[in-house]
């Protein structure tokens, strides 16, 4: 059994996302970041741990992963607790801000 990948649950034939094209506003038919109801404001952008179509906040899935998502996890979780630690869809632009300060030399300040 081949199982798909964390961030997606099929590929069409095209190579997109089948997910990411089921997911759905939570108060219509809209497709997922593209809000028309009065939720437009908090659902059309997405940050933070994300469901595996990443179109949807971690725990609010509306694709065909919902009833296997849509629950508290068990077991290691990643750095941000909200999905298993064998999918983790969480932010890390912190933590990559702070290594990339390390390693980088300001030579602006050189003679």
């Amino acid at each position: 059994m081949v199982h798909p990948s964390s961030t997606c649950c099929k590929t069409s034939g095209d190579g997109s996302c089948v997910c990411a094209a089921q997911a759905k506003c939570s108060c219509g038919k809209e497709n997922a970041l593209h809000c028309t109801c009065n939720k437009a404001s908090t659902e059309n952008t997405v940050a933070g741990a994300r469901c595996s179509c990443r179109a949807r906040p971690a725990g609010e899935c509306t694709c065909e992963r919902a009833a296997s998502e849509n629950h508290p996890v068990t077991g290691e979780t990643c750095p941000c607790g909200k999905r298993s630690s064998s999918s983790c869809t969480c932010e890390k632009a912190r933590a990559v801000d702070e290594a990339v300060g390390q390693l980088e030399t300001d030579f602006t300040t050189r003679a």
